[in-house]
C-alpha cells in the first residue's frame, strides 16, 4: 500500500488526475479512503439538485431532464411515422389495424422499450461497455454498432434527399409542377390537362407519369444513366453536396456529444408537431379530403382473421419505437440514476403511437383530395416510403395555392424528423466506441465524431451515384432485417435467462424504488421473444427478392445482402469465442464464468452502488454512502429506503438458498 499512498488524491505527492489510472479495485480503495481524510462522498439526495451530481463528469451527462425525453421523442417520431405507418394501416384493415397495433405496442414495444432504458441506465454504459452484465454476449453489442453504422450510411441519404427538394421548394414555381423540361418524356401528364378536359369521363392514367414522378428519377436520382445496382454510373454533384451538408449538420450537433444534441432537440423534436397541425389542418379544410380520411380510416375486421395484419403491426412497432439500435440505451445512459425511465417509457411510446396516427390524418386528408382532383380512386395515388415523400405528396403540394410555402414546409418537418434519429445513430456509434477507450477516446470525442462522420460520408458516396438508389434499397432491405431481430431477442434472453429476471428486477428496484409488475415479467419472459420468434420466422418464410419499381436485382446482389444481415448476427458468436478464450479452466468452466458479470458491473457512481454491488465492505452489506448520508444529514431519504430493502432481499435469497 505504500506506492499506492504516494499518488492518493489526499497525499501532498499525489495529483488527483492520476486517480483514473488505477485498476478498478484499488481505484475504489482510494475513494473510500477519501472520506476519512473529510471528503464526503456526494449524497444521493443531491439528485433533485445539481443534474451532474450522479453521473461520471468525465463521461458527460444530459443538462437538464427533459433533454433526455426529447431525444428519445425525436428518436423513435422519424420518417417512418409519415410514410410507413398511414399506407400499412389502410391496406390492412383500416381503423381495425388500430386493434393489433395496440396489442403490439403492449406485448413487444412498452417492454423492451423499457428493457433498454433501464440496461442503459443502471450501468450509464453504451451498448459495448454495458455487456460487462453477461461478456459471453458481447458481440450483442457489436452486432448492434454494425447495423447502427449501415443504417447511419443510407439515412443520412434520404436527408440529403430532403434538402435538395428543400432548396428546390425555394421558388415561386416548383420545378417539378409542370411537363416540358428537359427531363420530361412523352409520356408525362400534367394534372391541371386532366382537369382542362372533359372531367365528367375518367382519364386513363395508367399509362402516363406525373411530373413529380420524372423530376424524382429523371432529375434528382437521373436514374436513367444507370443500368443496374452493377452499374452505379457518374456521382450526382449535387446530391453529394447535400449529403455532405447533411453530414456536417449532424456532426456540428452532435460536437460536444449530449450536451449540445440535447438542446438541439428542444427545436428538432418539437417544431415538426406544429408543421405536421399546420398540415393537418390545411389538408382537412380540402375539397375532398374526408374521402381520404374515410379510405384511411374505415374499419375491416375482417382483417383481424390474418396472421399478416398482426405480423404487420408488430413489425409497425419494432422499427417505429427503434428497438434494438442502441439508441435508447445509449440515451439513457446519460441519466442521473434515479431518472424516471418508467414514466418516460410510456410518455414516448404512446407518443409516438399518437403521431402516426395524427400523421395518418394529414397524409390521407391530401392524398383525398388530389385523388378527387384526378379522378382517380384513393388506392392508386397512396403509396408508400420514398415514393409518397418524394412522389406523391409534392404532385399535391402543386394542386394547392402557395404550393411552394407547403412544400418547404412538409420537407422542412421530414428534415428535423429524419435528424433526430441520425443523431440517436452517430451518437449510440460513437459513446459505444469511447466506452470502450476511455482514457484515449473521450478527451478527444469531438475529434473522433469528426472521423466517423468523414468514414460513413465516404462510404456513402455511391449513394450519390446514378443508381445510387438501387444501394440505397439494398441497404434499407437488409442492413436492418432479420439480423436486428435476432439482436433483439438475443438480448431479452440474456437479461432474463442468464443473468436473470429476479436479479434484473432487484437492480430497476435499487434504481426507481420499485420492482417492475407482472406485466412487464411476463413480456419479458414469454410474450416479447415468442412474439419477435414470430417475426423472424414470418420474413424467412415471406422472403421476397430485393426490387426497385420493375428491376430486380441480381442473384449477388441479393447474396450481398443476405451476408450484410448475417454478418450483425456472426458477430453473437464470435464474441462468445473470444470471451471464453479469455478464460481459463474447463470448457465448461470458461463459459459459466464468461456468462458471469464482472466484478465492475453495476452503477458507475458509488453512491449508487448497494446491496452485491458494495465490494469493498467485509462482513457487511450496508453501503457506505448510506452511512457518510446518516452521519452529515442525520436522516434516511426514500433512496436509501430502498438500498435497505434490496439489502434484505439479497439477504433472504442467500437463506433460501442456504435452505
Amino acid at each position: 500500500l505504500l506506492p499506492l499512498a504516494s499518488i492518493h488524491p489526499g497525499s501532498p505527492l499525489g495529483p488527483p488526475a492520476l486517480l483514473p489510472l488505477l485498476p478498478p479495485y484499488l481505484r475504489l480503495w482510494s475513494e473510500r479512503t477519501s472520506v476519512g481524510s473529510g471528503k464526503l462522498l456526494v449524497s444521493p439526495s443531491s439528485q433533485d439538485g445539481d443534474l451532474g451530481s450522479q453521473c461520471p463528469e468525465d463521461r458527460g451527462n444530459w443538462t437538464g431532464r427533459l433533454d433526455f425525453l426529447l431525444s428519445c421523442i425525436g428518436y423513435c417520431v422519424g420518417l417512418g411515422n409519415v410514410w410507413r405507418f398511414p399506407y400499412r394501416a389502410y391496406t390492412n384493415g383500416g381503423g381495425a389495424f388500430l386493434v393489433p397495433y395496440f396489442i403490439m405496442l403492449a406485448i413487444c414495444g412498452i417492454p423492451i422499450f423499457f428493457m433498454e432504458l433501464s440496461l442503459g441506465q443502471f450501468a450509464s454504459q453504451g451498448p459495448l461497455a454495458v455487456w460487462k452484465i453477461s461478456p459471453l454476449f458481447k458481440g450483442i453489442g457489436m452486432g448492434t454498432i454494425l447495423i447502427v453504422s449501415l443504417v447511419a450510411i443510407y439515412y443520412n441519404m434520404i436527408i440529403a434527399y430532403v434538402l435538395f427538394y428543400l432548396f428546390a421548394s425555394l421558388t415561386s414555381d416548383l420545378p417539378w409542377q409542370h411537363c416540358g423540361n428537359w427531363w420530361n418524356t412523352e409520356l408525362c401528364l400534367d394534372h391541371r390537362v386532366i382537369k382542362a378536359g372533359n372531367t365528367t369521363l375518367p382519364v386513363n392514367i395508367s399509362n402516363t407519369v406525373s411530373p413529380s414522378e420524372e423530376y424524382w428519377s429523371r432529375y434528382v436520382l437521373h436514374i436513367q444513366g444507370s443500368s443496374g445496382i452493377g452499374d452505379p454510373g457518374r456521382i450526382r454533384w449535387n446530391l453529394c453536396l447535400c449529403l455532405l451538408l447533411s453530414w456536417t449538420i449532424v456532426y456540428l450537433c452532435i460536437l460536444k456529444g449530449v450536451k449540445s444534441s440535447g438542446k438541439v432537440v428542444y427545436f428538432t423534436a418539437t417544431f415538426p408537431y406544429l408543421i405536421l397541425v399546420m398540415l393537418l389542418i390545411r389538408g382537412v379544410t380540402l375539397e375532398g379530403a374526408w374521402k381520404g380520411i374515410r379510405f384511411y380510416l374505415t374499419p375491416q375486421f375482417d382483417h383481424l382473421l390474418s396472421s399478416k395484419v398482426w405480423i404487420e403491426a408488430a413489425l409497425q412497432i419494432f422499427y417505429s419505437l427503434g428497438v434494438g439500435f442502441g439508441g435508447l440505451l445509449t440515451f439513457a445512459s446519460y441519466n442521473t440514476f434515479h431518472q424516471n425511465i418508467y414514466r418516460d417509457t410510456f410518455i414516448v411510446t404512446l407518443g409516438n403511437a399518437i403521431t402516426s396516427i395524427l400523421a395518418g390524418f394529414a397524409i390521407f386528408s391530401v392524398l383525398g383530395y388530389m385523388s378527387q382532383e384526378l379522378g382517380v380512386p384513393v388506392n392508386q395515388v397512396a403509396k408508400a416510403g420514398p415514393g409518397l415523400a418524394f412522389v406523391v405528396y409534392p404532385q399535391a403540394m402543386t394542386m394547392l395555392p402557395l404550393s411552394p410555402f407547403w412544400s418547404f414546409l412538409f420537407f422542412f418537418m421530414l428534415l428535423t424528423l429524419g435528424l433526430d434519429s441520425q443523431f440517436a445513430f452517430m451518437e449510440t456509434i460513437v459513446t459505444a466506441v469511447t466506452d470502450e477507450f476511455p482514457y484515449y477516446l473521450r478527451p478527444k470525442k469531438a475529434f473522433f465524431s469528426a472521423v466517423i462522420c468523414v468514414g460513413l460520408f465516404l462510404m456513402g458516396l455511391i449513394l450519390t451515384t446514378e443508381g445510387g438508389m438501387y444501394w440505397l434499397v439494398l441497404l434499407d432491405d437488409y442492413s436492418a432485417g432479420f439480423g436486428l431481430m435476432v439482436v433483439v431477442i438475443t438480448t431479452c434472453l440474456v437479461v432474463t435467462r442468464v443473468y436473470g429476471k429476479r436479479r434484473f428486477c432487484r437492480d430497476i428496484h435499487m434504481m426507481l424504488g420499485f420492482q417492475p409488475g407482472p406485466y412487464f415479467r411476463t413480456c419479458w419472459m414469454i410474450l416479447s421473444p415468442a412474439t419477435m420468434m414470430a417475426l423472424l420466422v414470418y420474413n424467412i418464410i415471406k422472403y421476397q427478392p430485393s426490387e426497385y419499381g420493375s428491376y430486380r436485382f441480381p442473384a449477388w446482389a441479393e447474396a450481398l445482402g443476405i451476408l450484410m444481415g448475417l454478418c450483425s448476427c456472426l458477430l453473437i458468436p464470435a464474441g462468445m469465442l473470444m470471451a471464453v478464450l479469455q478464460e481459463e479452466g474447463t470448457l465448461w468452466e470458461r463459459f459459466q464464468q464468461a456468462s458471469r458479470p464482472t466484478m465492475d458491473w453495476g452503477p458507475s457512481l458509488e453512491e449508487n452502488r448497494t446491496g452485491t454491488y458494495v465490494t469493498s465492505l467485509a462482513g457487511s452489506q450496508s453501503p457506505k454512502p448510506l452511512m457518510v448520508h446518516m452521519r452529515k444529514y442525520g436522516g434516511i431519504t426514500s433512496y436509501e429506503n430502498t438500498a435497505i430493502e434490496v439489502d434484505q432481499e439479497i439477504e433472504e435469497e442467500e437463506e433460501e438458498s442456504m435452505m
